[in-house]
């Protein structure tokens, strides 16, 4: 039996319904509907059961949370999953020229709690969505794009492309035992890129900018250093490298990411 946590999220959604053909695969979560399990990392004591008679876990990232929220969810789960017996797991990380992000830690962390476990593993390092980088690179009412990305380049890649990758991998995950995939786009693209691509303007402006104007977003308060850490990781060129694993786990083409953020966007 192969479990995906986080089925109700946007990758998790993808992968379940690229799994939907399978009867042995069941959904974790904190609020099970029909044939769904309770599996809720905020109330460790759901998991043991949760897991139980599994197989294969796919453990998708619960990364929304302060760094000691997310690493006490994925210990509970992992541990949780070695006393249910769970025989693999596969869990959904962040790429490697990530590590200066400021939401790395609890990835690194778990590829580490689970090279130091009892149950066999995957590590999927997931690049930055190309739909999280549409979001970074709005044109405002005046057509211009005015994000700190300087002239630096994101190796954005779908989420399609991840979940397609998720999908091949976990069934056949005996076959991937020990093994970390690199999952970056192909193609490292830029604000002006991005805005050509729209018929925009690219105006960069300096970090500070960017940053005066978070408080007014009614985020969280772990979420304005998670972006700000983006935007300066891909303007200093750590986010750009396009050597991975994509394409041969896809057994076909990625999808380009400017396609993905121009799809259904009008121009500017």
């Amino acid at each position: 039996m192969i479990l995906v946590t986080g089925g109700s999220g946007g990758l998790g959604q993808l992968i379940v319904k690229r799994l939907a053909g399978r009867d042995d695969v069941v959904v974790g979560s904190r609020t099970p509907e029909h044939g769904q399990r309770l599996v809720d990392f905020d109330q460790p004591a759901t998991l043991v059961e949760g897991f139980r008679g599994v197989a294969t876990l796919l453990l998708i990232s619960a990364g929304y949370g302060e760094d000691d929220v997310v690493i006490a969810r994925h210990e509970a789960a992992i541990s949780a999953a070695e006393q249910a017996g769970v025989g693999h797991i596969v869990y959904t990380s962040l790429s490697g020229d990530g590590d200066h992000l400021t939401y790395a830690l609890p990835h690194r962390w778990t590829e580490r709690r689970l090279r130091r476990g009892t149950t066999a593993w995957t590590v999927l390092r997931n690049g930055l969505y190309a739909e999280f980088f549409a979001g970074l690179t709005v044109p405002d009412a005046e057509g211009r794009i005015t994000a700190p990305l300087a002239d630096g380049r994101l190796s954005a890649v779908a989420r399609e492309d991840l979940a397609d990758v998720a999908a091949n991998v976990t069934p056949e995950a005996a076959a991937h035992a020990g093994r970390t995939y690199e999952l970056v786009g192909e193609e490292a693209i830029g604000g002006a890129d991005v805005a050509a691509a729209l018929g925009a303007s690219y105006e960069p402006v300096p970090l500070a900018e960017a940053r005066s104007v978070l408080p007014l977003l009614g985020l969280r308060a772990f979420q304005e250093p998670m972006i700000m850490s983006t935007y300066s990781s891909i303007a200093h060129g750590f986010m750009s490298g396009t050597a991975g694993d994509l394409r041969a786990l896809l057994g076909g083409t990625p999808r380009r990411a400017l396609d993905v953020i121009t799809a259904g966007r009008p121009a500017a």
